[in-house]
């Protein structure tokens, strides 16, 4: 199984890591690590998060304040979207 990206997510994760990084550049790139680490984890196990509030998708808490948006095929994992757990975002991908 694969693990991908999408265009959306990616764009969301580089915008976290330089919000965070104006602030503490050593917690952005521990920030960045974890969420690389916790999105390999859904290689192994893709249903390991919960089913997501939009169909066909799935949602993993990978640090207390963000949340990867996902799907599975077949033959890989993609991550939709990185978020904040206080962003409204339901109905959007």
């Amino acid at each position: 199984m694969k693990l991908r990206w999408s265009e959306r997510a990616g764009q969301d994760r580089r915008d976290t890591r330089a919000r965070v990084a104006l602030e503490n550049l050593p917690d952005a790139i521990e920030l960045d690590n974890g969420i690389t680490q916790k999105a390999e984890r859904l290689v192994r196990h893709p249903f390991i998060g919960r089913p997501g509030r939009l169909s066909g998708t799935r949602e993993f808490v990978v640090h207390s304040n963000y949340i990867l948006l996902y799907d599975v095929t077949e033959d890989s994992v993609r991550i939709l979207r990185l978020l904040h757990a206080r962003q409204q975002w339901a109905g959007e991908e």
